[in-house]
This record gives C-alpha cells, sequence and structure tokens, in this order.
C-alpha cells in the first residue's frame, strides 16, 4: 500500500495529523508545559479557573490540569499501540492457521475464537482487572485476552478465500512448509486488512483502558487521562465548578480515538474500492461519459438506418 494513496485520502490525512500531533506530546512533552511534576499535591491553589499560567486550571488536588493532560498521553499510547500489537498478532495467528490448516485444527480455533467473541467483553475485563492487578502490562494483557477474537474472525475468512490460489498451490508444490507458506505468501496478500484490524484493535484498547481507568482498576497514581477522569469523579469536579477536569481528558480521549478510526475507515476503502465515496467531479465524469454513449449510438442507429433506406 502506498503511502500516497493515503495522503490522498481525507480521512486518513486528518487521522494521521491527530495521531502525529499526540505522539509527538507523548514524547516530547516538555516542549509543551515547563511543568515537569504534574503530580505534586499542593503546587497551586485548588480549583483555580483558566488563565495564561494554568491553561486548563487546577484540580482540586492543587495540580495543573494542562500538564497532567500532556504527561497522560504517553501511558495512552503505550496501552493502545501495545494491546493492539499485540492483539492483531494474535488475531493473525490464530485465524490464518485455521483457516490454512482445515480439519480439526480450524475447528478448535474458530471454537475458541467464537468462544470468546460471545463473551461479554466489558464484564470479563473487569473482573480479570479486578482480581489480575493495577499495572500497565496487567491492563495490556486484559485487553488482549478480550480484544483478539473479532480480528481473528475476519483474518480466517480471508485466508479461506485465498487458500486453494495459484500462488499457494505453486508453494506447495516447491516443498515449503505451512510456516513459511502462512507467513511469506499468505500475509503479505493481507497487508491492508492487518493495519485496518490493528488500528480498530487500538482504538478499542484506548476506550476499553480509559473506561477501565475511569471506574478505578486502573494504577490511579500514573499520568493517564483516564486516571485524571477519576480522580475528577472522585473530587466531584462538575459540582465544584471545575468542568475542564473532566472535559480535557474526554476530549483528548476522543481526538485519539477519531485518529485511529479516520485511519481505519481509510485503510478499508483504500483496500477495497468498493467503499470509496463517489466524488461529485468523478460523478459528472461518469455521467458525461454515459451521456456521450447514448448520443453516439444514437448516431450509428441513425447512419445504418440511412443506409438501409438507400
Amino acid at each position: 500500500m502506498k503511502f500516497a494513496s493515503m495522503l490522498k485520502n481525507r480521512k486518513a490525512l486528518i487521522g494521521l495529523i491527530l495521531f502525529g500531533i499526540t505522539v509527538l506530546v507523548a514524547l516530547f512533552p516538555g516542549i509543551f508545559t515547563s511543568n515537569h511534576a504534574p503530580d505534586v499535591i499542593g503546587a497551586y491553589s485548588p480549583n483555580l479557573g483558566l488563565s495564561t499560567s494554568h491553561l486548563l486550571g487546577t484540580t482540586s488536588y492543587g495540580q495543573d490540569i494542562y500538564s497532567q493532560l500532556i504527561y497522560g498521553a504517553r501511558q495512552v499510547l503505550i496501552i493502545a499501540l501495545a494491546a493492539g500489537g499485540f492483539a492483531t498478532v494474535l488475531s493473525v495467528l490464530i485465524g490464518i492457521t485455521a483457516a490454512y490448516m482445515g480439519g480439526i485444527v480450524d475447528e478448535v480455533l474458530s471454537l475458541c475464537t467464537n468462544v470468546v467473541l460471545i463473551l461479554p467483553t466489558f464484564p470479563l475485563m473487569i473482573i480479570l482487572a479486578r482480581y489480575a492487578g493495577t499495572s500497565n502490562w496487567v491492563m495490556i494483557i486484559v485487553l488482549v485476552a478480550t480484544g483478539w477474537s473479532y480480528g481473528a474472525n475476519q483474518m480466517r475468512a480471508q485466508a479461506l478465500s485465498l487458500r486453494n490460489r495459484d500462488f499457494l498451490e505453486a508453494a506447495r508444490v516447491r516443498g515449503e512448509r505451512r510456516a513459511y507458506i502462512i507467513l511469506f505468501e499468505m500475509m503479505p496478500t493481507m497487508t491492508s486488512l492487518i493495519v485496518a484490524n490493528f488500528l480498530g484493535s487500538a482504538l478499542y484498547s484506548v476506550l476499553a483502558a480509559s473506561g477501565l481507568q475511569f471506574i478505578g482498576l486502573g494504577n490511579t497514581a500514573s499520568d493517564s487521562w483516564g486516571t485524571m477522569l477519576y480522580w475528577a469523579n472522585s473530587q466531584e469536579a462538575l459540582q465544584a465548578g471545575n468542568a475542564m477536569w473532566i472535559v480535557a481528558p474526554g476530549l483528548a480521549i476522543a481526538v485519539l480515538s477519531a485518529a485511529f478510526a479516520l485511519m481505519n475507515y481509510a485503510f478499508d476503502e483504500i483496500g477495497n474500492p468498493a467503499l470509496r465515496p463517489v466524488r461529485r467531479k468523478d460523478l459528472r465524469k461518469a455521467r458525461k461519459g454515459a451521456d456521450d454513449a447514448v448520443e453516439k449510438d444514437a448516431v450509428m442507429g441513425a447512419e445504418h438506418v440511412y443506409t438501409d433506406a438507400s
């Protein structure tokens, strides 16, 4: 898939810009704020309003909301990319292996996939996170364990359509191993679907992780947007007139989720031309071409009639 085709797609371009800004903030937070200790309690007066010194005000604990927002981007991105990546790898391995191997292997893997798929995801995440711990790696494992099944079904369906293609038969005739055929023959033809699945898994991880942190199942001492929402809710920020404590991290989560969603939709459109929207310019060209074809057929018909009459 060419990078130029992504730049031509508006959804992909907007998603890349939003994602790029988030990555820049996560990697270099010191560029955007001079406060390098956003979690220090009592550093400022509590519940201050918006000002040039505190762009988003302060919390009930006297912490700068803007600085917490900047430093919270890193953990959100780490969880989203790690959980999305591991879930995608698991989906690809299980889905493609099930489709290619067939038989009892396909039945067992498909059964496991369908069982996980029909389980109520968020209650299961709450149970796992409650008893497994509150570290970031526990959060990632919980998200991977509950988020791989949908992608695995997609991979299996796509791989089933490729299983009997000529290039795979040629690889079997050459005596290639099954692992080689799966990794180097089938997977490269499914790049668009794999990338789209990763973006969807990352989007799911952002929302699910923020939800778990919001209800207190994450590390409440860490810098994260979901943790900000947890403390804002526990301190009744809205009732205290400190709406930005809730609005700012909620909007940040929405922006990052929108970035992943837009890139996901764009990859679907790039990989599947049937999903691409019809532009007015292209529609006018198609109508003009159809009108020209009708006019040409009419002229040719008139010429045939004149010839027959002669």
